[in-house]
């Protein structure tokens, strides 16, 4: 089994894509999306083959989307969150999807969800436990007396906070603790950062799945895509057409 898709038990608002794939060794030549550079700063190989079997995975999921990802590159924010982009010099600027890349276990997890949105994927292990004492570390108030009481519901609370937090293209960058998930099925509505969110958690397997998607996203422009803009904008300016005027005098 190569990779396969996730479907979310209620359906999007949007277009979304989500899968996952074994974590693997991988030869770096094989995986046209990785980084270079950061597979070079990886110390364990566990955490190479996390990467490298991330990016194989977002190539086969843009291959579903309907993209070449030869044509693609992963870029990142200054938060570090993964954008898309179009190689330099092929000169296009046709949107692409948002996506969100994890790792949990054995497991590497990819999800698209269409230009103008943000998306989230995080999942872990169902058997995977969290000591009490790290608790404070991702709940506060009522929230923390909740889980504190509900300690089995650690795991479900962690993936769904991870899932927002990418979601919102900041990962760590914003406090857990400032992430207040209500309790409940379906599809949850949650505001965070002064942005309104989706959430939706489910069990699939040996894991559990959290995916939160949100409007708007962080769109990393190029010189190209200026230009692009540029030109399109002077063309639908432009008064296009073709005319002659022809006088015929008697003879």
């Amino acid at each position: 089994m190569p990779f396969e898709e996730l479907f979310p038990p209620h359906e999007l608002p949007v277009r979304c894509l989500c899968f996952r794939c074994p974590v693997v060794p991988r030869e770096l030549g094989q995986v046209a999306l990785a980084s270079v550079d950061e597979v070079a700063t990886f110390a364990v190989d566990k955490r190479r083959d996390e990467h490298l079997s991330g990016r194989w995975l977002l190539a086969q999921a843009l291959v579903q989307w309907g993209l070449d990802p030869s044509q693609i590159e992963v870029r990142r924010t200054e938060l570090r969150a993964p954008v898309l982009g179009y190689l330099p010099g092929l000169w296009v600027n046709t949107p692409l999807p948002s996506i969100s890349i994890g790792h949990a276990g054995a497991w590497a997890y990819v999800a698209l969800v269409e230009s103008g949105w943000s998306i989230g994927i995080d999942a872990e292990p169902a058997a995977r436990g969290i000591a009490s004492n790290a608790f404070d570390m991702m709940a506060k108030g009522e929230e923390l007396l909740w889980l504190q009481k509900n300690p089995e519901q650690a795991i479900h609370l962690w993936t769904a906070k991870e899932s927002v937090q990418k979601a919102m293209q900041m990962g760590m960058h914003l406090n857990p603790r400032k992430i207040e998930i209500p309790i409940g099925v379906g599809i949850l509505n949650i505001s965070i950062e002064n942005s309104k969110m989706q959430l939706q958690s489910w069990s699939f397997s040996d894991a559990k799945i959290a995916l939160a998607w949100r409007r708007g996203s962080v769109v990393l422009r190029t010189p190209e895509d200026d230009l692009l803009d540029a030109t399109q904008k002077a063309m639908s300016e432009q008064e296009w057409g073709v005319g002659c005027k022809t006088s015929l005098g008697k003879v």
